[in-house]
Formats: C-alpha cells, structure tokens, sequence
C-alpha cells in the first residue's frame, strides 16, 4: 500500500473494522447486504476514505479502509455504522420492526501495517547516535 498525503502529512493509516447487529441477529442477507456494501463505500466516499475490502456476513461485517491522520478510529466507526443504519432503516422497514437499532454499540478495531513491530523497534535503536 502507498503513503498518501494531505497539507500537513504523509500517511498510511489502515484499519480493519467489524461490527455486528444488535444481538448479532443475522439479518444481513440479500438484498440488505448488497444496499450495505453500496451505503459503506458512499459514506467513505463523503469523508475521503478509502475502503480496500468489504465483507458482509449475515450476523457481521469486515471493513479495511484507510483514512486522513484528522479521522480518529472511533469517529470512522461512527460514521460508518451511523449512516448505514439510519438509511438501511429506512430503506427496509423490517430492519425497524425487528431490532430497536440495527447495531450493537461495540466494535473490534485493528491497525493494520506494512511493517512489524520489530522493524519499527530496530529503526528506532538505528537512529541514536546519529
């Protein structure tokens, strides 16, 4: 993956996002979970971020999207989940009836990079001295 640039960074920030429906209740089946993978590329679209991989399971779903430095973890998370509900609820009166909201509050977030912990560690004894 390449390093992209905003006016103040050059930057690789990768993530790789799953969530669930509220009680992991497997109502992401066809045709929710095609309208899910098109609202998802939307919503990273609006807020320049990139999405590399989608997957959509009936009781979950993986995103790996890149984002600018200025997104924090938790406000991707939000927006993603956010603007999918709130049109997938509208669009699919049964997502209402059957859940109070379509997701569960919780997430699992993790970087995801092109160098090891112990590249970086390495790097870093290197620069002293110099």
């Amino acid at each position: 993956m390449r390093s992209a640039k905003n006016a103040g960074a050059v930057f690789s920030l990768t993530y790789h996002i799953v969530w669930c429906p509220k009680h992991r209740r497997p109502v992401l089946t066809p045709p929710i979970d095609r309208r899910l993978r098109q609202v998802l590329g939307e919503v990273a679209s609006a807020y320049d971020m990139t999405v590399h991989a989608l997957d959509v399971m009936p009781d979950h779903g993986h995103v790996f999207v890149e984002a600018d430095p200025t997104l924090g973890v938790a406000e991707i998370v939000n927006r993603l989940k956010g603007k999918s509900s709130r049109g997938l609820r509208d669009e699919f009166p049964a997502l209402r009836s059957r859940l109070p909201t379509l997701w569960s509050r919780s997430y699992f977030a993790a970087t995801v990079g092109s160098v090891s912990e112990e590249t970086i560690h390495r790097s870093i004894e290197n620069q002293k001295g110099k």
